[in-house]
């Protein structure tokens, strides 16, 4: 079954980290996308960019309304996701504990609806 690991972070910490910081979190995203597809259950994973350079659209009443940026303020925002085959939600809930950002951020964990 498909599970999608979506990554959320706080954008102004993640922007104020230093590159020491940086380059400790992307060593422990080499080693979990090593992990993954070492197992055989990674499909697909995607970084996403900030969200100021987001624009969200609505159609109401037949007219299509577009901001800049996310729909809604929040503390942590959507920064990137894994997209992952496991055997059922305990598998990709192992999967989402170990992800790094889980540990600056959260995961959610989600199964890919048919």
């Amino acid at each position: 079954m498909e599970y999608v690991l979506l990554i959320y972070a706080n954008e102004p910490e993640m922007q104020a980290r230093s590159e020491a910081e940086w380059e400790e979190l992307y060593a422990g995203y080499r080693a979990f996308n090593a992990a993954v597809r070492e197992a055989g259950v990674f499909r697909e994973a995607r970084r996403l960019d900030y969200t100021h350079s987001a624009t969200t659209q609505r159609v109401r009443d037949g007219q299509v309304l577009t901001t800049d940026g996310p729909f809604a303020e929040t503390k942590e925002q959507l920064a990137g996701f894994y997209l992952i085959d496991c055997e059922d939600l305990d598998a990709a809930l192992e999967w989402g504990a170990r992800l790094p950002g889980a540990r600056v951020g959260s995961v959610e964990v989600r199964p890919v609806a048919y």
